[in-house]
């Protein structure tokens, strides 16, 4: 990114020199003081991490479950919620603390999530005041323990087409929660198999007859420890990994709950019978309600990133302490970080990290904005929801991706369970899946694109894209688009191939920007085409999205790189010239220029890159990576991972 080019360290002459702590300040951010009160709170339960060993499931259930209790207790849990109930009132640190959370022990981290999150989070963001008086105070307190039942066997991300039915009885003001068949049974629902009293489940409403779609209902399933009448909880038994968290499923037979269960926020029904809404429009406000959960799909995207710090953090002290072959008769074995390809395989993936940090503060600043109402805007919201979603699909991405390179790269000693590899590499693959599949979740982004989150968006299924887009003209599309915004410096810097390849430098961050830029705009055009010429053909309008889905995907990871790009650089820029934005900008170079070599098929193709520039490229990701080595160790240790967490005995000595 060529920081500042008066700068001696900037052209590589000298090593930067990182002010660790000032870089540990800078990544915590303004939450600083709660992040810091999580990594305390770890570090007296670090000893979970051998007892996920030691224990048995049930044993280590309990302990999990103790744990979450004991952090509910310090204040870390409730920080989202209002200060009248015990909480923060500060959506932005509640997100922070669950990031910092996932250093530890990540059955822990999601049994903090299904209670706090999940379960906490329905009840505040679709009840009102009568269910906020009724049970959050317990709830922030971990004196109520409770489970999100949405996922079904046969409906995991389709939630519209749920099959759990709660009819209004308006004789005895009361719905009737029915699991009608296998497919409608609830399943991998957190906390179910053994903790929870309470259950927020989703259900189709219906109401004198009629069917009003996918609504949110508070249900009992156990009173005095013991599973109430009517509901029947199976455990689902011993899973890949995160077997702290007492996952099971669900089955409603008649269960009555009274008229007040309803989490009314968005729709009620009369004490007569008379259904009522301030959302005339039944997509829209299901979309609606499901935007007030996009919280869970931040914070998940952010423990992703956690991850992948801890694991980089292991990988990279080994690497300096580890030594092997001899890089010449009598010159002694070498460090493995020492070694061209061990940089190659760490040193990107620790500029991706440090560019997804960034862009996790982007998305967690415009979730704590909209949330607290500082910008509520619709289209506000619907861009947060696109970011959430592609920021959580990179994200987990990342962390499976960095675990295995790490383990890997740790050699033996990465298998052994004490170093930690095995519950990392168990725990998070998960992360890729739940709170929304990532292949789903990025044609929920592709889908914002295409229509520039227009008024039309939450009425939109994939059908409805295709028809929306075939509608207008493809220069159209591509110009209600964020992206065509951004582009003025784009086509100043894209004179004609060649030229360009001649005149723009690989470290200006424009360049960098421009060709990202330039490929999402190309892509977002083939797309609309695509999708046209397909319906010109008389073509099923379903049928063609299928057919073009890998451009779907394709466009969408296209644009959330670009914004990961821009997260980094932004924060770069408004740094001082010191050793710190010198190290910074290393990192971003790297992460930029990455991302352009991991595509550079695409790019070439298109005649936007020559093989000769090609070539510099990987030249200069190799001397980033030369240049990045001294560095590596500071630039871990500024993520702060609390040392009892780093218990690997055999990596870090």
């Amino acid at each position: 990114m060529a920081p500042d080019d008066t700068s001696a360290a900037a052209s590589g002459s000298v090593r930067p020199e990182i002010d660790v702590e000032a870089l540990a300040r800078l990544l915590d951010g303004e939450y600083a003081g709660v992040r810091d009160l999580v990594r305390t709170n770890l570090a007296a339960h670090s000893s979970v991490l051998e007892d996920a060993e030691r224990l048995d499931r049930e044993a280590f259930r309990e302990r999990v479950r103790d744990i979450a209790v004991a952090m509910a207790g310090t204040g870390q849990t409730g920080m989202g919620f209002p200060a009248a109930h015990g909480g923060g009132d500060d959506i932005g640190a509640s997100v922070a603390a669950f990031e910092t959370l996932a250093f530890g022990d990540l059955s822990v981290l999601v049994k903090v999530g299904v209670q706090f999150g999940l379960f906490g989070g329905a009840i505040l963001q679709l009840g009102t005041a009568r269910h906020h008086d009724a049970y959050l105070s317990d709830l922030v307190a971990g004196r109520l323990l409770g489970c999100f039942a949405m996922t079904e066997t046969g409906h995991g991300s389709h939630v519209q087409a749920l099959g759990t039915v709660a009819r209004y009885d308006a004789a005895a003001g009361e719905f009737v929660v029915t699991t009608e068949g296998d497919a409608a049974r609830k399943d991998y629902i957190g906390n179910a198999a053994r903790h929870a009293e309470l259950a927020v489940v989703f259900a189709q409403l219906e109401v004198g007859g009629e069917a009003r779609g996918v609504h949110a209902l508070v249900v009992r399933l156990r009173s005095g420890g013991e599973v109430v009448d009517g509901v029947e909880i199976e455990d689902d038994g011993l899973k890949m990994g995160l077997n702290g968290v007492d996952n099971g499923r669900i089955r409603f037979h008649g269960v009555r709950v009274p008229r007040e269960a309803l989490l009314n926020r968005f729709a009620d029904v009369t004490p007569e019978g008379d259904y009522v809404s301030t959302i005339d429009n039944p997509d829209r406000r299901f979309f609606t309600m499901l935007g007030t959960l996009v919280q869970g799909r931040v914070c998940v995207g952010g423990a992703g990133v956690s991850v992948a710090k801890v694991a980089l953090t292991l990988a990279v002290k080994y690497a300096v302490r580890r030594r092997q072959f001899e890089a010449s008769p009598g010159a002694g074995e070498r460090l493995l970080l020492d070694y061209g390809l061990h940089q190659r395989r760490l040193l990107p993936l620790l500029a991706r990290t440090y560019a997804l940090h960034f862009a996790q503060d982007t998305v967690r600043g415009q979730l704590h904005d909209v949330f607290s109402g500082l910008d509520d805007s619709p289209q506000t919201r619907r861009r947060l929801e696109s970011r959430a979603a592609g920021t959580k699909a990179l994200g987990t991405w990342h962390a499976t991706r960095t675990v295995q390179e790490c383990r890997e790269a740790c050699g033996g000693a990465g298998y052994l369970a004490v170093n930690r590899f095995a519950a990392l590499k168990a725990d998070s693959d998960v992360f890729t899946t739940f709170e929304g599949d990532n292949h789903v979740l990025l044609q929920l982004v592709a889908k914002g694109l295409l229509t520039d989150h227009a008024g039309e968006f939450e009425d939109l299924d994939q059908l409805g894209v295709v028809r929306y887009v075939t509608g207008l003209a493809v220069e159209t599309v591509i110009e209600r688009t964020s992206a065509h915004k951004l582009l003025e410096r784009v086509r100043d810097l894209l004179p004609g191939g060649d030229q360009w390849d001649r005149e723009a430098g690989l470290l200006d961050s424009e360049y960098q920007l421009a060709m990202l830029r330039y490929r999402e705009e190309h892509m977002l055009g083939g797309l609309a085409r695509r999708l046209k010429a397909g319906v010109d053909k008389g073509r099923d309008p379903g049928e063609v999205f299928s057919s073009v889905q890998d451009h779907v995907i394709a466009l969408a990871r296209a644009h959330m790189e670009r914004l990961v790009l821009e997260s980094f650089v932004d924060a770069c820029e408004a740094l001082p010239v010191d050793g710190n934005k010198v190290a910074l900008g290393l990192l971003c170079d790297l992460y930029a220029l990455s991302a352009i070599e991991a595509d550079r098929a695409w790019f070439m193709e298109h005649g936007r890159l020559t093989v000769q520039r090609s070539k510099a490229i990987s030249r200069e990701v190799n001397d980033l990576c030369r240049r990045v080595r001294p560095l590596a160790v500071d630039l871990v240790d500024a993520w702060r991972v609390p040392p009892p967490l780093l218990r690997a005995p055999d990596l870090l000595g």
